[in-house]
């Protein structure tokens, strides 16, 4: 009979990590920005670009829908995001930062960076690229198991 063993199961070692780091920068966001997770990943990713919609969030932050429709409406209420009439579909909206959006995001990200800076400090340059590289084979290969998303 074969024995599953939590700590030597790949899985869960990545999603205890990953809670891990989640928990720290969490903490942080909230502590200097009043911002949760679900919050700063809307931002970053809006930031990134012209603006999305609330579907296109939940495809690049891998959160359902819920919590991205939550997060977008407490951005909307603090003045940090607005929706704007789609023009490629009138079934949705656009997000976009406003100016009070885009200065939070100039001064998150620089902590952000800090952060990932931190936690990374005891990796040389050579690992970290390795480890980028297999977070990105990691990701391939879980696609296929992705039923949420297909």
């Amino acid at each position: 009979m074969t024995t599953l063993k939590l700590d030597q199961f790949l899985p869960y070692r990545l999603s205890i990590v990953s809670n891990r780091v989640s928990s720290a920068v969490a903490s942080t966001y909230q502590a200097l920005f009043g911002l949760k997770i679900p919050e700063w990943r809307l931002v970053a990713i809006i930031a990134e670009g012209e603006g999305a919609t609330q579907q296109a969030l939940g495809v690049a932050t891998r959160m359902d829908k819920v919590t991205v429709s939550r997060a977008a409406a407490a951005l909307v209420e603090r003045g940090l995001i607005e929706r704007r009439p789609n023009a490629n579909d009138q079934r949705s909206h656009m997000l976009t930062l406003t100016e009070a959006g885009r200065t939070l995001y100039e001064n998150v990200a620089p902590k952000a960076l800090e952060l990932e800076s931190q936690v990374f400090a005891g990796f040389t340059a050579a690992e970290i690229k390795a480890f980028r590289a297999m977070l990105d084979r990691i990701e391939t290969s879980a696609a296929p198991f992705d039923a949420d998303r297909a």
